[in-house]
């Protein structure tokens, strides 16, 4: 039986302007991820690992290439079918988790629906459910600074989900966890791609390389072998060692 895939892209590649000068975030990457895996994507920071993400889900357009995910052309899409892509495909995770510091956990996580036209009892449910889910379901009424980091980012999560997309999006979502937080997080998405979701995680945490299916590795833009990889970082290693030193 074939492969299939949930995001293929090709000759994908992100420029941006820096005064008189580019910055090349991306350089004619190709990518193929199937349906139902969970792909960790490991760079440092200035890698483009985040560019990638944001391409992917439609929230930057590329300079060139092609981006398809489920079949849907992305880079061709106009604003409206966008939307309509982001809102009905992708859960997106961010590191700064983007809740709403006025709203309690529930109406955070439903907020979404707002624009779908459901009934805010259909809203309150689902969102409860949700927050069941993911182990909150008696912080429904706690506002983000009521809850610790490692609880915002849950909610985050149930907020990701609550259009049942197939496809999530982390963008380090351990990044402002400390490591206990952290871990639990990378179980809740390894929980949820054995539902059936395919999940795409960016980081620089090489302990979510245990629950990932396949591991890329991104450098300078450009996707590289584990090989030249780890030589990059050591010599970085080392070479901040040196300075510190």
């Amino acid at each position: 039986m074939p492969k299939e895939f949930a995001v293929e892209l090709q000759d994908l590649r992100k420029v941006y302007p820096m005064g008189d000068t580019e910055v090349v975030a991306l350089d004619n990457v190709n990518l193929q991820i199937e349906k139902g895996s969970f792909t960790v994507v490991m760079g440092p920071s200035g890698s483009g690992k985040s560019t990638l993400l944001y391409l992917i889900g439609g929230l930057d357009w590329p300079t060139s290439g092609m981006i398809k995910v489920w079949d849907a052309v992305v880079d061709r899409m106009d604003e409206n079918t966008l939307a309509n892509f982001r809102r009905n495909r992708v859960g997106f995770i961010f590191q700064s988790f983007n809740l709403l510091a006025t709203m309690p956990a529930d109406e955070n996580v439903a907020f979404p629906m707002r624009f779908s036209g459901a009934k805010p009892a259909e809203r309150v449910m689902r969102s409860r459910a949700l927050l069941e889910q993911v182990g909150l379901g008696d912080r429904a009424l706690h506002k983000p600074t009521e809850l610790s980091g490692g609880q915002q980012q849950r909610v985050a999560i149930a907020r990701a989900l609550i259009h049942d997309p197939p496809l999530i999006l982390a963008d380090e979502p351990t990044g402002n966890l400390d490591s206990t937080s952290g871990y639990s997080i990378m179980q809740l998405l390894s929980e949820l791609h054995k539902t059936g979701k395919t999940v795409l995680v960016v980081t620089h945490d090489s302990r979510m390389q245990q629950f990932a299916t396949n591991t890329i590795y991104l450098l300078d833009g450009r996707i590289v072998t584990p090989e030249e990889f780890k030589n990059a970082t050591d010599v970085s290693r080392l070479e901040k060692q040196t300075q510190e030193g």
